[in-house]
């Protein structure tokens, strides 16, 4: 554990300099039954202003990455390597003092349930004046009324009265607007958000997302998105981070990688979902069989047990040795993956689809 003071942010930090930089960062939770790999090897940067999307499937390591960054591991349970920068600073072995002034003043996170992540017995009101209070000195009038000012801020109607009502008294939509409110009330520089829009009816899905884009104007902070819904990620993202099976397997910007995937996970990410521009009559083209095990995850490529194209690879590559995270079809676009061109990906995918039909 580190002894280093605790510092503030640099001040002068130049705007170009990444808000967020990850390196190298693994993750393991070591059980009765060995090793389990949630995150190996993983890195990328978020720029102020800036949304990175992280999208796979359950148990890929989006979420367990993103609690790394907020430090919420138990460390006594946990094996992490690697570096995790907030603003140019050290953050991956800081002490759980210093992470208390960061999370929620400089990173702050919206969790995937709104209902079991607001406590049942606190009004609404008293759980975002906690959080305001925390980092500042003011009287719990002044944090009050900074509740209020929140929820008014997110579209809760009355924000006045409402302050004062339980989790249970507020509807999805709403309680989500209300950990919106609670991770925005300190103005934090860098917000996560794990699958803000699950369990939501499509309308509040599309109001949540536009209250996101809005406040990271307003504020200026970096987002990071964790979702399973290439949907929302076409919507909002700047940059898409891939995941499956603890690694990244593509990384870029998020109209290249939407546009020109490069992976055959990313391909089948996207024959998975329906596009409501095109054809009714292209099939569907699901990922087959299951995520592998992280405790004892496949050799070579991740993703080989389920690749319907790694007959395009020669001397079982894909099943031996591990393919680096290289460049595609543009520097900042990298994949994972031993085949040498892209193309022969969609061209089997539209056998795959005609097979299908």
């Amino acid at each position: 554990m580190s002894t280093a003071p605790f510092t503030p942010a640099p001040a002068g930090t130049s705007p170009a300099a990444p808000l967020l930089e990850i390196s190298h960062l693994s993750v393991r939770f070591p059980t009765a039954d060995g090793l389990v790999n949630a995150v190996t090897d993983l890195s990328y940067t978020v720029k102020a202003g800036q949304t990175l999307g992280i999208v796979g499937e359950s148990g890929s390591g989006k979420s367990v990455s993103s609690m790394a960054v907020l430090g919420l591991h138990d460390r006594a349970r946990t094996h992490m390597e690697g570096s995790i920068k907030l603003n140019g600073r050290e953050i991956l072995n800081a002490d759980e003092h210093d992470m208390r002034r960061i999370r929620g003043r400089e990173i702050a996170m919206i969790f995937q349930d709104a209902l079991t992540a607001l406590h049942p017995f606190y009004t609404i009101g008293d759980q975002i004046s906690e959080a305001y209070r925390f980092h500042h000195n003011v009287s719990k009038q002044v944090a009050r009324k900074r509740a209020v000012e929140m929820l008014d801020r997110v579209g809760i109607p009355q924000p006045d009265r409402r302050v004062d009502d339980y989790p249970h008294q507020f509807s999805g939509g709403m309680r989500q607007r209300a950990m919106i409110a609670m991770a925005l009330v300190n103005d934090p520089t860098l917000l996560i958000a794990d699958e803000p829009t699950t369990a939501l009816d499509v309308t509040v899905q599309a109001q949540i997302l536009d209250l996101l884009a809005d406040l990271q104007r307003e504020f200026g902070s970096a987002i990071i998105l964790i979702t399973h819904d290439l949907g929302v990620i076409a919507e909002v993202a700047d940059d898409v981070l891939v995941m499956y099976g603890g690694r990244a397997v593509e990384r870029g910007p998020a109209h290249e990688i939407l546009s020109h995937p490069s992976m055959p996970y990313t391909w089948g990410l996207l024959s998975s979902i329906p596009d409501i521009d095109g054809d009714v009559d292209i099939p569907l083209v699901p990922i087959p069989g299951t995520p592998p095990s992280l405790l004892n995850p496949p050799s070579g490529c991740p993703f080989h047990p389920r690749c319907t194209y790694k007959d395009l690879v020669a001397d079982d590559l894909c099943s031996t040795v591990l393919p680096d995270l290289l460049p595609a079809r543009t520097p900042d676009h990298l994949r994972r993956c031993h085949i040498q061109n892209p193309d022969a990906i969609y061209n089997r995918l539209t056998e795959l689809r005609e097979a299908h039909q």
